[in-house]
């Protein structure tokens, strides 16, 4: 004769008597939260790992386009300069630098005018 074995809520106790399913899936579940935050803790060390070499990226970066900027403004002052050197050897600008040192051609006469500023202050409309 088979006889039933007596569960606890047989025997009187008030408590259900727990089955090993909801024993896996109370463990599984505490497994579940367990690693979710191994991966968080990974995920954030990877991350503190990743940091200085990307924040390093980041500021070279920075430096290398404050560099190419610099580098522009540089090859447009050598475009001036390039083109105030072209203008300096001509014939004009040198004929014009001599005569401010008081320079002449051979066979010119070389006049000296003084008080030119005076006149002008007190000839405003003989001034250009």
């Amino acid at each position: 004769m088979a006889t039933r074995r007596a569960s606890r809520t047989d025997r009187g106790s008030k408590r259900p008597r727990r089955t090993r399913g909801t024993r896996r899936r109370a463990r599984s579940q505490r497994t579940t939260v367990l690693l979710r935050w191994c991966v968080v803790a990974v995920a954030g060390f990877v991350a503190f790992l990743y940091y200085q070499p990307i924040s390093s990226y980041l500021e070279t970066r920075s430096a290398l386009n404050a560099r190419a900027a610099e580098v522009q403004l540089l090859r447009q002052e050598r475009t001036r300069l390039q083109a105030r050197l072209e203008h300096a050897a001509t014939v004009e600008a040198l004929a014009r630098e001599a005569r401010r040192m008081s320079l002449v051609r051979p066979g010119e006469r070389l006049f000296i005018v003084k008080g030119v500023q005076e006149w002008r202050r007190a000839h405003p409309s003989g001034a250009r």
